[in-house]
């Protein structure tokens, strides 16, 4: 057993320096296998709440909501073809399947919990893993093609699915999509295990489309109606070498606006090279432009990182919520024009977030600036972390930045996590997300070791091809005061290069999108081994040369006032607002905190004085009852209201400010991020 769990280890060992040594960009992503989240930290918490609930709740819902069986039924179909079940009620896919991607649940939980096991070792789980495995071979065609929204009964798929293979891909069917799905899962589990099994699957799905899929005679010439195999494949070829994946994966990009589909939803409207704004489904857009820049790193492709480059562009300066959220209309799920950003009715979906940090991450990848990672950052800490609640059980599709309580686009017009959707993209992909986060904490190249994230973790790396090892501590985003130790060091002479975030240094974002509205500096102290560091950032990096030693002490201090921010005027709803923010995140005023107070109604001094109440207690009434805390703001205000002779009438109030990742839990209600400033008086 010993001997097996060796090999088992070298396996993935091997999976990690593969990825690392081909993937084509100029800087490295330290993979989540080498970076060991500590427990009962901000982060550590959420990885176990993905690991203790989001990830069994998941497969729970595979097995209650019809997923596993969609795949038995699928390999009856193939085990008896023809068989007289396909006739019945039973057997009409469109009755049981809610939708043509339900497959993909099976496929994104398989990933999280494989990112899980890699830190978790769990016997069980790897075993009940391998059992769905074998469920999902058995629905595999015998030319590679695993769909059973068509396998389960071809003469009568699902309404999504078309008559034939292919047929309305660029439309509803989502083949591809699950291709995509499928992948990314496959890659993790091998990762994570060193086992094949599932791996297998995907390769001979993916050489089924490279078959059928493509610009030859005789293929279907057609590209993904929902992006997210064109990255995925990038990913396949980099694990394998086999560069057929890549070249279908630059197909699937390069024929965009050259198919038979052609419209801005889909951001198929023209080839991706001519595109120059993020339009459309924003989260097909972000996996899309995600795909491009791992394309264009695997093929130096100058085009497609000029085309990403002017697209990031556009979000960041023009179409970026200050939760790092994006998708301003729900119309669509989609990114609106420049500068509508709608806070009451903004969609920002939780999808869309995680599609962001997979862009960001890429564009840092490319260009080594930590601007890209400023986004990241932000968009984690608050865009995406907000569509889970704190215990892991329930969930956010929307993430409003304002709420009366209702959300008019929801089914039953309410604001409140949900335990589960019908459509589960979003509980489903934070259930692989969240367990991948070790994974954007460090980035390498040549003889420089980037801090990106600031999380307690130790971490074994290679620089220089020579393994290094840190044990990173800190109670970041609550402080700003780091601590990194040298545990082993083979590279001897490197570059330590620590992240200044861009709130440290007096910016909101790369882009004049948001502005500090205060006069508040904050700054930042670097000290190693006792004695203070000066010198000058590199592309938002603290360089720090020196031969490490085993023991070796970094200590990094971040001030962290709180801030107040304005948007650039052009955003016509959060005109006359202000926005408060500390260290990573933003946050709000909701209904729970402040008795009697009306959020929407409050007016806060152009220069508020702020009160930090550490240790704020949030019960979670909507979820497992218990009580996490928070650092909460209190400050100074005034609520506005008329009074029954038509005077607008003004009182002094003090009101409570949480972050905005832990809104909701307590119960619908009303929340504002953006509040109105006050035109007298406060701060006078």
């Amino acid at each position: 057993m010993k001997r097996i769990l060796t090999m088992t280890s070298l396996l993935a060992l091997f999976a990690s320096t593969t990825l690392a040594r081909q993937n084509g960009y100029p800087y490295t992503q330290v993979p989540f296998t080498s970076v060991k989240i500590a427990p009962n930290t901000f982060w550590g918490d959420r990885i176990k709440a993905a690991r203790e609930v989001t990830i069994p709740l998941a497969f729970s819902k595979c097995e209650s909501e019809h997923r596993y069986k969609n795949f038995e039924m699928a390999a009856y179909t193939l085990q008896h073809p023809g068989h007289s079940g396909l006739q019945t009620k039973e057997w009409d896919v469109s009755k049981f399947m809610g939708f043509s991607f339900d497959d993909t649940d099976v496929y994104k939980t398989i990933e999280g919990a494989s990112y899980v096991l890699q830190s978790f070792p769990d016997a069980k789980l790897k075993a009940y893993i391998d059992s769905v495995l074998d469920v999902v071979a058995a629905a595999q065609e015998p030319d590679g093609y695993l769909y059973t929204a068509r396998t389960i009964n071809p003469e009568h798929p699902h309404q999504w699915s078309g008559k034939k293979r292919w047929e309305v891909e660029e439309i509803l069917s989502h083949e591809l999509y699950n291709l995509g799905h499928m992948v990314d899962a496959a890659c993790a589990h091998y990762q994570a295990t060193g086992s094949t099994k599932f791996l297998n699957i995907a390769k001979r799905y993916a050489d089924c489309v490279i078959k059928e899929v493509g610009a030859a005679d005789g293929q279907a010439c057609v590209v993904p109606g929902h992006q997210i195999a064109e990255m995925a494949l990038a990913r396949l070829y980099v694990l394998t070498g086999e560069k057929k994946y890549l070249d279908e994966a630059k197909f699937l990009l390069d024929y965009r606006g050259k198919t038979g589909r052609k419209d801005l939803y889909s951001q198929s409207d023209k080839p991706v090279v001519e595109q120059t704004e993020a339009w459309g489904h924003a989260v097909r857009a972000g996996y899309m432009y995600a795909g491009m820049a791992d394309v264009a790193a695997l093929l130096g492709d100058s085009s497609y990182i000029k085309a990403i480059d002017t697209i990031y562009e556009n979000i960041v300066g023009r179409k970026y919520y200050l939760t790092g959220g994006v998708g301003a209309r729900h119309s669509g799920e989609a990114f609106g024009a420049d500068y509508e950003l709608p806070n009451l009715t903004a969609y920002n979906e939780t999808c869309a977030a995680i599609s962001m940090v997979y862009l960001f991450e890429r564009m840092f990848l490319l260009h080594g600036d930590a601007k890209y990672i400023d986004c990241l950052e932000r968009t984690l800490y608050n865009g995406v972390i907000s569509g889970m609640s704190v215990d892991g059980g329930k969930f956010f599709y929307p993430n409003p930045l304002s709420s009366d309580g209702h959300y008019r686009f929801n089914a039953d017009n309410t604001m409140t996590r949900q335990p589960w959707f019908g459509c589960a993209c979003c509980p489903s992909n934070l259930s692989r997300f969240i367990p991948s986060m070790p994974g954007y904490v460090y980035g390498v190249r040549d003889n420089n070791l980037y801090i990106n994230l600031f999380a307690a973790n130790t971490a074994t790396i290679q620089v220089n091809g020579k393994n290094v090892t840190i044990e990173e501590s800190t109670e970041y985003p609550w402080d700003g005061d780091i601590a990194i130790k040298v545990l082993q060091n083979k590279a001897k002479a490197f570059n330590m290069m620590i992240r200044i975030p861009g709130w440290v240094q007096n910016h909101v974002v790369p882009s004049d999108l948001y502005s500090f509205s205060d006069d508040v500096l904050s700054g930042y102290e670097i000290i190693v081994n006792g004695q203070k560091m000066k010198g000058e950032l590199q592309n938002g990096y603290f360089v720090i040369n020196r031969n490490w030693k085993k023991g070796d002490v970094i200590r990094i201090h971040f001030d962290m006032p709180v801030r107040t921010v304005m948007a650039n005027m052009k955003v016509a709803d959060d005109r006359g607002r202000i926005a408060v923010e500390r260290g990573p995140l933003v946050y709000c005023a909701e209904w729970a905190d402040n008795d009697g107070i009306n959020p929407h109604h409050l007016l806060l001094a152009r220069h508020p004085q702020f009160e930090l109440k550490t240790a704020y207690g949030i019960q979670n009434t909507e979820g497992d009852g218990k009580t996490f805390n928070v650092t909460a703001i209190a400050t100074k205000a005034q609520e506005a209201s008329i009074t029954s002779e038509g005077k607008l009438v003004a009182k002094d109030v003090t009101v409570k400010l949480i972050p905005y990742y832990a809104w909701n839990h307590r119960g619908a209600g009303r929340m504002d991020v953006w509040i109105a400033r006050s035109l007298s008086g406060l701060d006078d």
